[in-house]
């Protein structure tokens, strides 16, 4: 059973920084597609970005720019440097991972930006 646990989250200022990290464990991580999501409160989690595992990379409209995705396959984990941060970023970020035909979500991270 493949586990995420994200970590990183927390309360930064308008044009600030934070970097997401993810940890995989319990499947293989080294074809997996990683992504990251965010849900703001009345809102649909959407899809901030992904990388394949070849490292190709993918991102929502809102954060090209701004945010990076990286993952480092010998500590199975997957970043989201994210900078230039806006009052409007502030949301649960999930880590999720697209493994064989299946999709797996962490907890979740709780990102607030103040302005």
């Amino acid at each position: 059973q493949v586990q995420l646990v994200e970590s990183g989250g927390g309360l930064v200022q308008a044009g600030g920084s934070l970097r997401l990290s993810c940890a995989a464990s319990g499947g293989s991580f080294r074809i997996a597609i990683m992504g990251w999501y965010r849900q703001s409160p009345g809102k649909q989690r959407e899809r901030v970005a992904i990388i394949t595992s070849g490292g190709t990379t993918n991102y929502a409209d809102s954060v090209k720019g701004r945010f990076a995705v990286s993952r480092d396959n010998a500590k199975n984990t997957v970043y989201l440097q994210m900078s230039s941060l806006k009052p409007e970023d502030t949301a649960v970020y999930y880590c999720n991972a697209y493994i064989n035909l299946s999709t797996y979500w962490g907890q979740g991270t709780q990102v607030s930006v103040s302005s």
